[in-house]
């Protein structure tokens, strides 16, 4: 049996070793931004670190746990001269990290009152794959949009700089979110890709579309009065928050027929269930001739 054993020993004993030379490189925060829904960002930088979009790391604060490693998908764009995540607070790891940092207090903390970070990765995801393709469907569940923020980040420096040597042509992005509060953090980014598009005479490139699947009959009421104003009452975008749920066998057909003949690359981050969903979709909706229409899934779940 030993045989059979000591090879995978080896290599797990290696990780450790790997991960461990890692966590003793030094990591310095940066900055500590608080967002809207108990959402807080990290902006970190450490020697020799590099990355591509859509990739996570493994984080460990000493200060709150000494063994616990959490992963984050980065949300920075290779582009920036800094990497950060969003840590939304949910349990005691994230609100044990939320005070360390100093978020609960209202003065403002000195840098070096932050606490001392570890950081192992980046690694890899399906989301690197963006680039490969013409056309994608970036969908998005909740929190699962941090992936999305780094591509269409770097999408937006690409533009800045020179866009000429991009393969991506059409991004359909869609975010269903429950509460409106969610929306706050990455709106920001939204407006500004959208009004850099449309200053290149561009705005045809992303399509995006935002879906509220919950609210109550309060805001129902108020978002109804708003309706008719130029910006969406909610993410202060031109395009409308859409209420409910997608109907995603139209939102495939419909692309399908926009761009005949194509790799369609659909990447989501979110449930399994929508991801049995997507992936249903991606094969009923891929044609059997080789020159036809053709939809590659991509997950990642939580």
């Amino acid at each position: 049996t030993w045989k059979w054993v000591v090879g995978p020993m080896f290599l797990y004993l290696c990780e450790r070793l790997v991960r461990f030379w890692r966590s003793q490189q030094k990591v310095v925060i940066t900055k500590v931004v608080i967002h809207p829904f108990k959402t807080i960002e990290l902006q970190m930088m450490k020697k020799g670190f590099r990355m591509e979009v859509g990739q996570y790391i493994f984080v460990k604060c000493p200060a709150v746990s000494k063994l616990e490693w959490h992963p984050f998908t980065l949300t920075s764009a290779p582009e920036e001269d800094y990497f950060s995540i969003h840590v939304r607070i949910v349990g005691d790891w994230t609100e044990g990290l939320f005070n360390a940092c100093g978020c609960d207090k209202q003065e403002f903390q000195e840098a070096w009152k932050l606490p001392k970070i570890a950081v192992d990765g980046p690694f890899g995801t399906a989301s690197e794959d963006v680039f490969s393709y013409e056309t994608v469907m970036l969908v998005g569940a909740g929190i699962g949009v941090t992936p999305f923020a780094s591509v269409l980040k770097s999408v937006w420096y690409k533009y800045c700089h020179d866009a000429t040597n991009l393969k991506l042509k059409k991004i359909y992005f869609y975010w269903l979110c429950r509460d409106t509060h969610a929306f706050e953090w990455f709106a920001d980014l939204l407006q500004s890709l959208e009004a850099q598009m449309q200053e290149r005479n561009n705005a045809e490139f992303l399509s995006y579309n935002i879906y509220l699947t919950g609210w109550d009959e309060t805001q129902a009421t108020h978002f109804a009065v708003h309706h008719e104003e130029e910006k969406d009452v909610i993410t202060g975008l031109k395009q409308k928050t859409l209420y409910g749920r997608p109907n995603w066998e139209n939102e495939f057909k419909t692309i399908a027929g926009k761009h005949p003949g194509s790799r369609i690359g659909v990447f989501l981050c979110g449930p399994e269930g929508l991801a049995d969903t997507l992936n249903k979709q991606s094969i009923s909706n891929s044609e059997a001739d080789p020159r036809g229409v053709h939809f590659i899934f991509n997950k990642e779940n939580f």
